[in-house]
């Protein structure tokens, strides 16, 4: 494969976007282009502060629909487990797993803030095992609970050394829509789009216990590129 380049400079806008992209934006210039011209001169301080307010909107809405063309920069990937998004490291804990593996795994958890980009890469290269979508609430993502209870994408990945690793895409308050591209029995590799989650959410891993953790609590993630673990 040769050796693996960064191409950190070069962004695009993610295909999940862009429709939103742009029936918004025609939305905003239409209902800043009504509210200029129906204005009196009294009022138009107020046409002003919306034309800014829709900027900023707009401005936040491309940030959140960006798709960084991420390479990870070693060949050697053997053993590696490596963030699926961008976020903030807020859980390192043993659980209990009952949906797939029903014992103790490690889980660690990434939040996603509206800022974050929110496309999700695949952790680890293998094989998919299972690919399974739940429908479910939508409370706060950082909340204990919606790791069962949220609108939830589960996705096992069978690494090269036969161990199964579980990545759950969950869906928060104001999420509505989780994607999942993988599909079972799919060869896959870090690099590769994994999926994507609109708006605030979170990514679940499960890992074995005892897998040495890179990460710590509040640490902060960049998808296809930050160490999340290794495989002993």
């Amino acid at each position: 494969m040769g050796k693996r380049l960064r191409k950190l400079k070069k962004i695009r806008i993610h295909h999940e976007g862009t429709s939103t992209l742009i029936f918004g934006g025609i939305a905003l210039v239409i209902l800043n282009a009504l509210v200029y011209f129906l204005c009196t001169p009294e009022c138009l301080i107020a046409s002003y502060i919306l034309m800014g307010i829709s900027l900023v909107v707009y401005l936040v809405l491309l940030n959140f629909f960006q798709c960084p063309i991420r390479h990870y920069e070693d060949d050697d990937t053997k053993g590696l487990i490596i963030a699926p998004a961008d976020g903030k490291i807020v859980v390192i804990e043993e659980v209990e797993e009952n949906e797939y593996f029903h014992d103790r795994r490690l889980m660690v958890s990434i939040f996603m803030n509206l800022f974050n980009v929110h496309a999700n890469w695949t952790p680890c290269d293998g094989k998919v095992k299972l690919v399974r979508h739940h429908n479910g609430r939508f409370k706060a993502a950082w909340l204990p609970k919606a790791s069962t209870e949220n609108e939830r994408s589960t996705v096992v990945i069978t690494t090269s050394n036969g161990t199964d690793i579980l990545v759950r895409q969950i869906a928060g308050a104001m999420a509505r829509r989780i994607v999942t591209y993988l599909q079972e029995g799919d060869t896959c590799e870090i690099d590769e789009h994994m999926g994507f989650i609109k708006l605030g959410s979170r990514v679940d891993i499960y890992l074995p216990v005892g897998t040495k953790v890179n990460v710590e609590l509040g640490q902060r993630t960049k998808g296809n590129e930050t160490i999340i673990a290794r495989l002993s």
